[in-house]
């Protein structure tokens, strides 16, 4: 496909470009052993996880007001503790912060820095999740992502796969949606991006839930683009230049 009318390459971010399953296992095992716990660091990383989508549902259907997802994370959080056999009531509050902040400190998997050092010679990247503002820049300062923007859901005031996280991103950009591309390793992100009118580019990442990952293996749809990782989602843009006043 022809990407010259794309001006922005948005990221599904937890995932896709960072590695949370590696990062947030790691986290609990240092925890772990400051508190003497026994806990599979990659067993509560999948519970904690696990909760993610149910909790974001109350806020999308408008049966809570909006928290940010890291409230949504310290709640869950709170509830995998109990889990275990940990009352959180024990810890710290310091030390629940430095857990639940474990999401701000993820890993970029190995393409995700260099692929986005290149991509953005060419376009305008930036993360389009369902974190938080204040999440997403702390993550960008630890892995070293080079966003050019930055949109937290906090920011849209929704989560998705609600149409309004995709509209409303386009709208704080002042560009009709399909100037915009989505990439994620999310099939179902893809098609709510795609119902909201931007573009999409599918790139796999094969070992986020660990070694017996079964879903997003492969593209579900005929998505604009298919891409192996960042690097060579970049070489679809290659060869565009910017004008002086700042477009392409």
């Amino acid at each position: 496909m022809s990407t010259v009318d794309i001006e922005v390459v948005l990221f599904d971010t937890f995932g896709t470009v960072v590695d949370w399953r590696t990062g947030v296992a790691a986290a609990v095992g240092e925890f772990a052993a400051r508190h003497g716990l026994d806990l599979d660091g990659e067993e509560f990383a999948d519970r904690w996880r696990a909760r993610y989508q149910p909790s974001m549902e109350p806020v999308r259907t408008g049966e809570r007001d909006f928290v940010s997802l890291d409230v949504l994370h310290e709640e869950n959080l709170r509830a995998v503790l109990g889990e275990y056999g940990v009352d959180p009531g024990t810890i710290a509050p310091r030390e629940l912060t430095w857990l639940n902040e474990a999401w701000h400190r993820l890993p970029p998997w190995p393409d995700s820095v260099p692929g986005l050092r290149r991509l953005r010679e060419h376009v305008l990247i930036g993360p389009l999740s369902n974190g938080n503002l204040v999440l997403l820049a702390r993550m960008a300062k630890h892995a070293g992502l080079p966003w050019d923007i930055v949109l937290g859901s906090d920011v849209t005031r929704a989560y998705k796969p609600r149409p309004e996280a995709y509209l409303r991103a386009a709208a704080l950009l002042g560009l009709a949606p399909g100037r915009i591309m989505l990439a994620a390793a999310h099939n179902g992100d893809l098609h709510a991006a795609r119902s909201a009118g931007l573009r999409t580019a599918f790139i796999p990442r094969p070992a986020e839930f660990g070694p017996g990952q079964t879903r997003d293996l492969e593209p579900e749809s005929d998505w604009d683009l298919v891409a192996s990782d960042i690097g060579e989602l970049a070489t679809h843009f290659t060869g565009r230049t910017w004008t002086a006043d700042g477009h392409l």
